[in-house]
């Protein structure tokens, strides 16, 4: 079930899907809202205790705060939180999306994929997908529409404490950014939505400095990740704070990580996608980590953008000419009940 003719499918009965989505713009900004409510008249959705198929995860709690942070034109909703997480004891927002199949009472009991997506810069206090002048979120929502992207639950959350980079890794006397990105959000994730109990449900989208962390991450974890989207990334940990620390420095570098990967027998495939623009200079540095690394059980692609430059919109329109589909593509859909 995890080819995209199958996509189409659940594409095409969505259109006639009647979800009770409020479309009353941004003036429930603020409000609370519960994605296992919504479409469903404000009662509790129903799930299974145990799915059918085996392989999805239904939302056990705790239960997050949700409040509407942004409504999309298709009536789907963003919605923000604050996480403390439980291993890294890092506190920080969280932003999710969920695309309107996962209100469909036909998935009611069905996991949906995960995309974890990092912005550049700071990322912090906030992440740039969230905004209504980036159309990646509204991207997301028409190819899932049209079959050519999974229905991702898209899970934005902040990057970074304060305005210091920390190259999603755990930094000795430093936060532990490594155990929320990989850990703690999934954690959040899966105790409210469903999911799918194994990797092929999970994956990371960044660009710039959030480009290196979803890289980094997969790399890191193929038990737990299988794909991601990295966007004109940063290809070597460069934070200050590593000073006096090069042995745990190394062991972020999507380099050695991807080296360890090739050379470790029964490694899971993990898939790749770089973007750059075609204008930017960094394009060398990512040709040679695909020409080093990009073998064995390191799947890559490369899609470059014609007249891009280093930022979101270069990025996005990447992912609607190949990244997205191809991602897609490797991942699990969502299993209707029969």
């Amino acid at each position: 079930m995890n080819r995209l003719v199958s996509r189409r499918l659940i594409a095409v009965t969505m259109i006639g899907s009647a979800l009770a989505l409020s479309l009353t713009g941004c003036s429930d900004e603020g409000d609370p809202y519960d994605f296992n409510s919504a479409g469903s008249g404000g009662n509790p959705v129903q799930h299974a205790a145990v799915s059918g198929d085996g392989v999805s995860r239904m939302p056990m709690g705790p239960r997050a705060d949700f409040s509407v942070f942004r409504t999309l034109d298709d009536g789907t909703k963003v919605a923000q939180t604050t996480v403390t997480g439980s291993k890294s004891g890092f506190t920080g927002k969280v932003w999710v999306w969920a695309p309107k199949q996962y209100f469909d009472p036909q998935y009611a009991n069905s996991g949906f994929p995960v995309l974890i997506a990092l912005p550049g810069s700071y990322g912090f206090d906030s992440n740039y997908w969230t905004k209504p002048t980036n159309p990646f979120l509204d991207t997301v929502a028409r190819m899932s529409d049209e079959g050519t992207s999974l229905p991702f639950v898209v899970v934005m959350p902040v990057l970074n404490p304060e305005k210091r980079y920390y190259d999603g890794s755990d930094i000795p006397g430093q936060p532990k950014m490594g155990t929320w990105m990989t850990e703690d959000v999934p954690d959040f994730v899966r105790a409210n939505f469903r999911t799918f109990n194994s990797r092929d449900g999970w994956a990371f989208m960044g660009s710039s400095s959030g480009g290196f962390v979803a890289l980094k991450s997969v790399l890191q974890h193929p038990d737990r990740f299988k794909a991601v989207i990295s966007s004109g990334p940063d290809i070597v940990p460069d934070s200050p704070m590593w000073k006096g620390h090069p042995r745990e420095k190394l062991a972020n570098n999507p380099r050695k990580l991807a080296g360890d990967l090739i050379k470790k027998p029964g490694t899971p495939d993990v898939y790749v996608a770089f973007q750059v623009g075609s204008k930017e200079t960094l394009q060398p540095r990512v040709n040679r980590f695909i020409r080093e690394y990009g073998k064995g059980p390191v799947k890559t692609r490369l899609e470059v953008v014609p007249d891009g430059v280093h930022n979101p919109a270069t990025y996005v329109r990447g992912m609607e000419s190949g990244s997205l589909s191809w991602i897609s593509s490797h991942l699990k859909a969502p299993v209707p009940t029969p």
